[in-house]
């Protein structure tokens, strides 16, 4: 994904931006080298956003900040579960990201790493961009005020935002596939399409869940000191992951009944095709046995000598096939 870069180095690669803040308000656009200083600075809170970066950048980053080194390792190499790591000076938070590519769930990461005075964010792969986080935190400059807490919910709460749009377009999918199995048997490529939205929901769940737990944690302030201001907003992040969860929940089962439906269906058609086939075998098997009597040959076959006997025979055949086919239809086998 291309960003436009914003910091005061453009030519950076990696630096979406990298501003200090000062009472809510933004005094400016830093560089990195400069970013330990502003931190340290009291009441000041520097903000930096970082796309994909080298881990050479990542490694400057940590300097200014003394970020743990395993922490810089795991912002690197991404592919992390979502959960919340403290360390002496400062905490890292992991969070699964997700948007809806060519009809499929794209994932990506986000890594905070969030101490006093800094907040630093780290994406990978597919997600929107933070730039609108930003712009609505420095709108509210009484919100921004409250510093590296206010910035984390912020992030956090777009990051669950963003689910359910996803969740509304795989909501539409799933109304189609229950709607069509109602009527037809379900083909090889509609079970595969099946399939692979179980496994996209399974996998956005396994974001969600355990985002639940880093929530709680931030909320009830085990790790790290949350102002108590702020820790309502981390539960009302929670309370949108739980309707994210039920939502996936909800659309999984009725996959699952969808499937079902239509293993039933098809094996209907089947016993429905082989009573048809029975009833024509029934009905098949007067007119054989007939034949198969009058072709052994015998040569005393006193019928064979009447005048009338062929004629006998044929209207018998065909009264019996014909009252057979009359009460197997009656019984719904053809």
């Amino acid at each position: 994904m291309e960003e436009r870069t914003t910091a005061s180095t453009p030519q950076e690669a990696g630096v979406v931006a990298a501003a200090v803040y000062h009472g809510g308000r933004k005094i400016s656009d830093i560089d990195i080298n400069e970013a330990g200083d502003w931190a340290r600075r009291e009441g000041h809170v520097v903000w930096i956003g970082l796309y994909e970066p080298s881990k050479a950048l990542l490694e400057r980053v940590g300097r200014q900040f003394s970020l743990h080194h395993l922490a810089i390792e795991d912002a690197f190499k991404a592919h992390q579960f979502p959960k919340l790591e403290a360390y002496e000076n400062g905490i890292f938070i992991v969070a699964r990201t997700a948007q809806m590519v060519d009809g499929h769930i794209a994932f990506g990461e986000t890594h905070l790493f969030v101490g006093v005075g800094y907040v630093v964010s780290v994406r990978h792969g597919a997600s929107e961009s933070y730039a609108h986080v930003r712009e609505r935190c420095e709108a509210r400059a009484e919100r921004l005020s409250e510093g590296e807490d206010f910035i984390v919910y912020a992030i956090l709460d777009f990051i669950v935002d963003n689910y359910f749009p996803v969740l509304d377009a795989l909501n539409g999918e799933v109304e189609d596939i229950e709607d069509h199995v109602i009527t037809t048997t379900m083909g090889r490529a509609e079970i595969e399409q099946l399939y692979a939205m179980r496994r996209d929901l399974l996998h956005l769940r396994n974001a969600a869940t355990p985002l639940s737990d880093v929530c709680r944690r931030l909320e009830r302030s085990d790790v790290v000191a949350i102002d108590p201001g702020m820790r309502p907003h981390f539960r009302d992040v929670r309370d949108h992951l739980r309707r994210v969860q039920e939502s996936i929940d909800t659309m999984r089962e009725t996959l699952a009944f969808a499937f079902e439906a239509s293993l039933m269906n098809s094996q209907m058609q089947q016993t429905d095709i082989s009573r048809r086939l029975a009833a024509w075998a029934a009905i098949l098997a007067v007119p054989t046995a007939v034949a198969g009597i009058y072709g052994m040959n015998f040569e005393h076959m006193p019928e064979l000598s009447w005048k009338y006997g062929y004629y006998v025979v044929l209207g018998a055949t065909a009264t019996i096939c014909a009252y057979l086919y009359y009460r197997l239809r009656r019984a719904g086998w053809l």
